[in-house]
């Protein structure tokens, strides 16, 4: 056993940080990626140090050293970086993201309150939120959505 650590050298640290990396890659611990940083830190020292630094019993306690506190760092200073980000509130909700804009009625509005508005360069179909009466022609606000259907009142 003693053998195989006794040839260690700075590319067998550079091939288990990139292992680890990719295993990282798949899993998305963010730890692997901490361990795969110490792993070449681990290359350097090896790559670096002189020949009585660089045994492989230096090299093992560089790369626990190195480990240990890249994962209390991660864990940590870094527990930020494992948080997704929050997602824009209107992101792929398009009826949503319609709430506040301005449109102009097409045609009269139903005596039930429905009719169509064109917002942009799209019309959609609309109901009438506070009760009014929208005729065709008449600025109109977005107030709401519900399912495909723009909320709308007067300007």
């Amino acid at each position: 056993m003693e053998q195989i650590f006794t040839e260690l050298t700075f590319w067998h640290w550079l091939a288990i940080g990139l292992l680890l990396f990719g295993i990282e890659m798949m899993t998305g611990t963010f730890d692997l990626l901490m361990v795969s940083i110490a792993a070449w830190l681990t290359a350097a020292f090896a790559y670096f140090a002189p020949d009585n630094l660089s045994t492989w019993q230096g090299q093992l306690i560089v790369f626990g050293v190195a480990a240990f506190a890249l994962v209390v760092l991660g864990r940590t200073v870094l527990s930020g970086m494992r948080n997704s980000g929050e997602e824009h509130p209107t992101l792929n909700k398009r009826m949503a993201s319609l709430v506040g804009q301005r449109g102009i009625a097409t045609g009269d509005f139903s005596a039930a309150g429905s009719g169509r508005v064109k917002i942009g360069d799209t019309v959609w179909g609309a109901e009438v939120s506070d009760g009014s009466t929208i005729s065709e022609g008449e600025a109109v606000i977005v107030e709401g959505a519900r399912m495909n259907t723009a909320l709308v009142r007067k300007v």
